[in-house]
Formats: structure tokens, C-alpha cells, sequence
């Protein structure tokens, strides 16, 4: 079990994997450690986009 805390829920995580079109794979492997870290990378991009428009729009 790892020690790291979650910065987004897995809830968010999963919703942009699937605008990605990677969160079959996801399903498939079990888990994430199969995803690319560029793959990884654009979805912590997304998640700051949602953030910032959030924020914005608060």
C-alpha cells in the first residue's frame, strides 16, 4: 500500500481517463501501472484545467 496522499479523487482521475480513452486500459490492467507517464501527465493537465475554470467561475 503506498504512503503517498491522492491529490485528485479517483472519482475525477477516472472521468478524465476515459475522455483520454485510456481508462479501458486502466480497467483492464488493474490499475495504473501500465499507463504512460506522458499519458499521466495529460491527465494531471486536464485536472488543473477543470481546477482553473472552477476557480474562475467561484
Amino acid at each position: 500500500m503506498s504512503n503517498h496522499k491522492t491529490i485528485i479523487s479517483d472519482k475525477l482521475r477516472e472521468e478524465i481517463a476515459k475522455e483520454l480513452g485510456v481508462f479501458d486500459q486502466v480497467k483492464q490492467d488493474g490499475g495504473w501501472g501500465n499507463v504512460p507517464s506522458k499519458t499521466c501527465g495529460n491527465i494531471v493537465t486536464k485536472a488543473i484545467e477543470i481546477a482553473n475554470r472552477s476557480t474562475e467561475n467561484s
